[in-house]
């Protein structure tokens, strides 16, 4: 464990000690969750409200160092303001503003270097003290900020040789931060969780967590981020949120994202110091602090990949799968089942049934991963990924990651997707509830729309339920939401869902509900169905032989950039019943529930400004917008 580890203060004084390493032994006291213990949920625990709250939990802002010397101006504060809806002058210099305001947000800033861009551009002394950064202040100050942004890339990917910032310089930024997050939380109107991002990559294999707090500045003031310097394992990473926890009374969760670009590693259920096997202690602590993943965001969409899930027909969807995050590893088919999601809940089945837990029993959220400080995924509204990637005629030539290897291994932006949010069903908009929803996993991720869906699992189940105006608190008595465990069956039980999805107001009608399931047999093999459970127009698109639904068709031009909603349906229910459930099989059940076809911000920027002579014919024009629920889970013992 390194020095750093030991060395972090809590309230000015207190210093962890090598001690800190008996904290992975155990997690800390249990959360109070109406989806973690019971098919029953008891009637204070079914008030989870009526509406979901859409945010970012993954916004970086100029704080960031990549953000910063790449060429972000905007800070905190135009974050904040640009999510609760007011308008903000961009990077470039346009007037930029979301159609309707976030309910909430994350600002995941770095925590390596935090806030190096700023210091450097205003020759902070406790940074010059570096080596590093009086190269780096030198290059910024004979304006040449691209070259001071590949020279920390380049040290970046050697570890510590990167760190230029030091705890004075570090807890100043990080007292900014969290001043910033109390200015702009505003209880019932808008959130503003205080959170940072974990960027360790080792190898250019991307395992990073965003870390969210449930606190306020009080006690988030008693730490300083866990950064990659102190150490890029996560195990590491979990001890030091153990510890907050232990020692301020606070709560704090991770979120891995981007398993797609993490050389297989994101969910191999291995040690990363050791390369053995994980054991019991590891899935505890990963179940405990890492209870949703970031399923989807701009650098592409990691529920499942074709070559995993080949009869799935909605599986193609917003794929990166040429490199590692540095661009420096190629993909290969072997990597795959280690860094999607589906494949991942699938391993945690068989996982819990030789270790008694389940490390990847998570919930899903999507998020922007934006580093511009501006937060936005309506396809038409699009600010991009970063300031090159701002709407111009020429974004759609910029190379996100330039590999230094190999172009084939570039991450340019005809990849990219204007993806996505996260749904939280909470009891009010405020840190707690937010949070709380987010621990139970009482939540949803979309690929950027703002549709909603609502799941309850249950054996009593009719679908009658369904027609109540206020189904889901009735149905609350006896089934569990999404991210809850069912009991195990008695003769004759079957488990069954009933789903609702509502269309974004501002977006498209939709085309069908499904639900995905995973299973474990009696030989320790895992298996996958998706099944289509509602759908519009059912008159006319009947399931065929094979099973399947029937395409719903598209409106869109392409060209012009448009489509109607002359297709689909506003709203959709469903009561399903599990056709093949065998009481003795780990399962889990996850809702996804796709749009209409709809036009890309690539379609929409060829018709803007008029480039149908320029961009290529193959990029992807139209697409069909989604979301995904935390799954629930079916365990006989």
């Amino acid at each position: 464990m390194s020095s750093r580890v030991r060395a972090l203060a809590l309230t000015g004084v207190m210093v962890l000690s090598s001690g800190l390493s008996s904290c992975t032994s155990g997690p800390g006291t249990p959360l109070e969750s109406k989806a973690a213990t019971s098919a029953v949920i008891e009637g204070a625990q079914c008030a989870s409200g009526n509406r979901a709250y859409f945010g970012d939990t993954h916004l970086h802002t100029a704080l960031s160092p990549d953000a910063g010397l790449a060429g972000t101006k905007l800070g905190l504060d135009e974050a904040y303001r640009f999510a609760r809806g007011e308008t903000v002058t961009s990077n470039s210099g346009q007037q930029a503003a979301l159609k309707r305001p976030l309910d909430f947000l994350v600002v995941a800033d770095h925590a390596e270097n935090l806030g190096l861009a700023q210091g450097l551009a205003d020759s902070d002394p406790e940074l010059l003290k570096s080596p590093l950064g009086q190269q780096l202040n030198e290059l910024l100050k004979a304006g040449k900020g691209r070259e001071a942004f590949y020279l920390l890339v380049q040290k970046m990917a050697k570890g510590p040789e990167a760190k230029i910032s030091n705890e004075t310089f570090m807890r100043n930024v990080w007292k900014h931060n969290t001043e910033a997050a109390e200015r702009y939380n505003d209880p019932g109107k808008f959130t503003a969780l205080i959170g940072y991002e974990w960027t360790s990559q080792p190898g250019g294999g991307n395992l990073h967590r965003v870390v969210v707090f449930r606190d306020n500045k009080a006690l988030a003031d008693q730490i300083l981020p866990f950064s990659n310097f102190d150490s890029e394992d996560v195990e590491d990473l979990w001890a030091f949120m153990n510890f907050y926890e232990k020692n301020t009374g606070g709560r704090v969760l991770a979120i891995p994202h981007n398993g797609n670009l993490s050389s297989g590693t994101m969910f191999l259920p291995s040690h990363q110091k050791t390369g053995k096997a994980i054991d019991a202690d590891y899935a505890r602590m990963r179940d405990r602090f890492e209870p949703l993943v970031e399923v989807t965001q701009a650098k592409g969409t990691s529920e499942t990949h074709p070559l995993l899930s080949p009869e799935d027909e909605f599986a193609n969807f917003n794929i990166v799968d040429n490199s590692n995050l540095g661009g420096i590893v190629a993909t290969t088919p072997e990597m795959l089942p280690y860094e999607y999601s589906r494949a991942a809940l699938r391993r945690g089945l068989q996982l819990e049934q030789q270790l008694g837990v389940n490390p990847f029993k998570f919930g899903m959220v999507g998020s922007t991963d934006s580093h511009s400080s501006l937060p936005s995924t309506a396809e038409d509204n699009w600010w991009g990924k970063s300031p090159a990637l701002e709407p111009s005629p020429e974004r759609w030539k910029d190379v996100l990651i330039k590999s230094s290897k190999d172009a084939s291994l570039d991450l340019t932006a005809l990849q990219l997707g204007a993806s996505g949010l996260a749904g939280v069903w909470a009891s009010s908009n405020t840190r707690t509830a937010l949070w709380d929803a987010m621990a139970r996993k009482e939540v949803f991720g979309t690929s950027g729309t703002r549709l909603t869906v609502r799941v309850y699992g249950g054996y009593d189940y009719t679908g009658e339920e369904l027609k109540a105006a206020d189904w889901a608190k009735q149905v609350c008595a006896n089934g569990v939401p999404m991210g809850g465990d069912l009991m195990a069956a008695t003769e004759g039980q079957i488990p069954s869902l009933l789903v609702q999805a509502r269309k974004d107001p501002d977006g498209a009608n939709l085309d069908r509900i499904q639900v995905v399931k995973g299973w474990l047999d009696a030989n320790g093999e895992t298996h996958e169905q998706v099944f289509d459970v509602s759908w519009s127009d059912p008159d006319q698109r009947m399931r065929g032989a094979d099973g399947k639904v029937p395409s719903v068709g598209s409106s869109v031009n392409e060209r012009e950039a448009t489509y109607t909603n002359a297709i689909g349906a506003p709203i959709l229910m469903g009561y399903w019943k599990d056709p093949s459930f065998d009481p003795t099989q780990k399962a889990f059940y996850y809702v996804r529930v796709m749009e209409i076809p709809t036009p890309t911000w690539l379609a929409y920027d060829r018709k803007n400004y008029n480039l149908h002579d320029e961009m290529p014919a193959t990029a992807p024009y139209t697409s069909q917008e989604r979301a995904y629920t935390s799954p629930i889970w079916y365990n006989p013992s």
